[in-house]
């Protein structure tokens, strides 16, 4: 008896990672094995990036509460020790906005704060 291969499974999964290397350059979007090496190392990166994003947030949004503080004679330190100590719960994402687009409520807050 003949081998049997499954070839419409084997063809999915190639046509799904070349899918995935459309946009490439040269031999990374049609030739198999280039494509796939460079699908599988695309991925890693994404997969890694994702967390990273949200740790250059956090420090984009540090800075921002940092610069609104110190206008009203506060360092970042200071004026996250008085907000935990005062018990007002806005997150970083929240004060950062304050401090960039609305100046006023962000005056606010500090005030309320000291």
């Amino acid at each position: 008896m003949p081998r049997s291969v499954n070839h419409v499974a084997s063809r999915a999964r190639r046509k799904k990672i070349l899918k995935l290397a459309k946009g490439s350059f040269g031999r990374r979007k049609n030739v198999w094995t280039v494509a796939k090496n460079s699908v599988e190392k695309g991925l890693q990166y994404a997969y890694r990036d994702r967390r990273n994003k949200k740790r250059s947030f956090r420090a984009l949004w540090i800075q921002r509460i940092n610069a609104g503080a110190r206008l009203h004679g506060m360092s970042y330190s200071q004026f996250m020790g008085q907000m935990n100590k005062s018990g007002i719960e806005l997150n970083r994402k929240v004060l950062a906005d304050l401090a960039m687009n609305h100046p006023e409520a962000f005056k606010k807050v500090c005030e309320s704060v000291r």
